[in-house]
């Protein structure tokens, strides 16, 4: 349930970010719903990846209707994409998705120390006894 909110969380910080700031924005929304929601470290890249992969996936297929596909398919025959802009659509999600998700992953391992310390000594103590 934390995963799918954060993933939610993410993809509307993604957006309302990405409109009015620069396109680096999406990692600060990653990063901070990822300190606000503490979960492991792959539900962490998974909901930062999966949020903003949907949110530009989204944006950009909204963009791209909006033009016709005139732009996309331009811009898809200049990389190796075949000259399809759904390829373009896509690897545009993905890269998004990537970012957000290395964020997000960076923020879960800025909480993480604190706690991981205390359950390897608390760990230890159990294990083998006060040291």
């Amino acid at each position: 349930m934390k995963t799918l909110i954060a993933i939610i969380l993410t993809a509307i910080f993604s957006l309302v970010l990405g409109i009015y700031f620069p396109w680096w924005s999406i990692a600060i929304a990653a990063f901070g719903i990822s300190l606000a929601v503490s979960q492991n470290s792959l539900a962490a890249f998974s909901s930062g990846f999966l949020g903003v992969f949907i949110a530009w996936g989204l944006y950009s297929f909204w963009i791209d209707r909006a033009n016709e596909s005139i732009l996309s398919t331009r811009i898809a025959d200049l990389l190796p994409l075949g000259g399809n802009p759904a390829f373009l659509i896509l690897f545009t999600a993905v890269l998004g998705g990537l970012i957000g998700g290395l964020s997000a992953l960076s923020g879960n391992f800025l909480i993480r120390p604190g706690k991981s310390r205390r359950d390897s000594e608390n760990y230890y103590q159990n294990k083998f006894g006060p040291r």
